[in-house]
């Protein structure tokens, strides 16, 4: 027998990690339908979570119940209608046996660490008359003799397919050739064979018709695929395009027309709401073999260059890069930026330099600018030669400064060419974390000891600063944009650019631990004045 290829569509399953599954019963419907009238071989109709509620306008369901409250009436025509369960959240006392059931088979899917519970959960499912699929989710954790222990209990289970899942995208040609020429020679011929791409490395496509013309495949195969390619992370093979090369170069006969129509009445939409696809984080995470998540993370600061990130990344064990966690992610932040030097010269040339001056700090909350008369007006009253101005992270355009700190190497990108081309000359100060373009900085400071470890970010710029000034020597200083948070939609700073995405809540919270900052500051007798608004004092 020589390979049977069928198309499987996971739009409102995959699809649904970007909008909860929120779909909308109409979309939902339509969708469906569409589907069932293209003659796609097997559709997948949601998640099954016994914490999630009864929603008719999502394709995630406590049990096998809701489904039929959903689907029931509608027809599958020619489709094997299938439902995901991720193995530990949907018990089988929420299945029903599969001839009261509108799903014909339930997919599921387990992390290696559990693959011997899920093979005898899925054993469960089989013995309730359902087709059963194996998922194994990321396949590329798997070395050889492991796959081969699943190999074992896939065979020993004999379900209606095995599929290789590739979560994060890390397939070329080469590696998937591998897993599925591995699998394919010790699995029986009995068991459908799957591949799940997504689109990390703009290959998905390309994948799929590598393994639907492999040669020597005597078994079933299954390809899965969605609508306009949306799904989790850098999004799906494309079904319209699976379909479309299937039928023009395997002889299968879909209705290519009413997937054309499922995207221009709901796919676009939903894009416009939510886009998805390949983007710059996930190929980023994808090269490193990596979870997304410790790109977000590391980007989200907004403090690293991209050679920063990827080295940084670079330091990821290999047993914790598909399993993300975000305290190892800041460990390994914080232990790249603490490159240590001899600050000891710079302390003392600083200190000469404040000597008997008045300080004040300009930050570049948009404050610095909207009220910059009260900023003229403070420094001629305190006789503008006797003040020292130093600015953190960017040059004011209508302010003059004396010097610059530096400890942000994102910020310090387009600062230093505004450095280079200034008519005066600037003194720089900055932390040992960031390399200079040419040349040296005029002081460099010890990134690591100036480091509030109790603050929920212990590299904040403006507490960097006041503690270096501190310990200097310096007992007051003056403070001009130091505005605070507020909301993502809101504008926090003089150049949008440097604006961060966060909620409401976390701009309190950020600022809550700025001030916390400061009263630990205060206690050492420190002391602070605030020429602009902020919501900080």
């Amino acid at each position: 027998m020589m390979s049977q290829i069928s198309l499987l569509d996971c739009t409102l399953r995959d699809g649904g990690y970007l909008n909860d599954w929120e779909f909308g019963h109409d979309n939902i419907v339509n969708i469906f339908e569409r589907l069932v009238s293209a003659e796609i071989d097997i559709i997948e109709i949601g998640f099954l979570n016994e914490s999630r509620e009864y929603d008719t306008n999502r394709t995630i369901f406590p049990d096998a119940v809701s489904v039929n409250r959903t689907f029931d009436g509608l027809s599958k025509g020619r489709s094997m209608i299938v439902g995901m369960i991720d193995y530990g959240t949907c018990g089988i006392g929420q299945m029903i046996p599969a001839g009261e059931s509108f799903m014909d088979g339930i997919r599921v899917i387990f992390k290696k660490e559990k693959k011997e519970g899920a093979i005898a959960f899925c054993r469960q499912v089989k013995a309730l008359g359902y087709k059963v699929f194996a998922q194994a989710v990321s396949i590329t954790s798997y070395n050889d003799a492991e796959l081969m222990e699943l190999i074992r209990l896939v065979n020993d289970l004999e379900p209606y397919a095995f599929s290789l899942v590739d979560t994060y995208g890390l397939f070329h040609k080469n590696r998937l050739m591998h897993y599925f020429e591995f699998v394919n020679a010790h699995m029986k011929t009995t068991i459908g064979l799957g591949y799940h791409s997504h689109n990390n490395f703009q290959l998905a496509y390309a994948n799929c018709i590598e393994v639907m013309e492999l040669p020597g495949i005597r078994r079933q195969v299954v390809i899965d695929g969605t609508l306009y390619g949306m799904g989790k992370s850098a999004g799906n093979a494309p079904l319209e395009l699976l379909a479309t090369y299937m039928h023009d170069n395997l002889g299968k006969q879909y209705h290519c027309s009413q997937l054309l129509e499922a995207i221009d009445v709901t796919m676009l939409d939903l894009y416009k709401q939510i886009p998805w696809g390949y983007s710059f984080k996930f190929f980023l995470s994808a090269s490193k073999d990596c979870h997304p998540n410790y790109v977000t993370y590391l980007m989200d600061k907004k403090k690293l260059s991209i050679k920063s990130v990827n080295e940084i990344l670079d330091r990821l064990e290999d047993s914790r890069k598909l399993l993300y966690d975000r305290e190892y992610a800041e460990q390994l932040y914080v232990e790249y930026q603490k490159t240590e030097c001899d600050d000891g010269k710079d302390r003392a040339h600083l200190k000469n330099w404040l000597q008997g001056r008045q300080v004040l700090l300009f930050a570049p909350g948009k404050n610095v600018m909207e009220q910059r008369d009260r900023i003229s007006a403070w420094i001629r009253e305190k006789a503008s030669e006797n003040v020292v101005k130093i600015a953190i992270n960017f040059v004011p355009t209508e302010l003059p400064v004396d010097a610059v700190f530096i400890s942000n190497a994102k910020r310090y990108v387009p600062l230093s060419t505004k450095l280079s081309q200034s008519r005066e000359k600037l003194t720089t100060l900055a932390t040992s974390n960031v390399t200079k373009a040419s040349g040296a900085f005029d002081y460099v400071f010890n990134y690591s000891t100036l480091l509030d470890e109790q603050a929920l970010i212990v590299d904040n710029p403006m507490i960097m600063l006041l503690k270096l000034l501190h310990e200097v020597g310096a007992e007051h200083v003056a403070l001009a944009g130091f505005d605070g948070y507020v909301k993502a939609d809101a504008p926090n700073y003089v150049n949008p650019n440097m604006d961060h995405a966060f909620s409401r809540e976390k701009a309190q919270e950020i600022n809550q631990d700025v001030v916390s900052s400061i009263r630990r500051l205060g206690d050492l007798g420190f002391t602070m004045e605030y020429i602009t608004d902020t919501l900080y004092a």
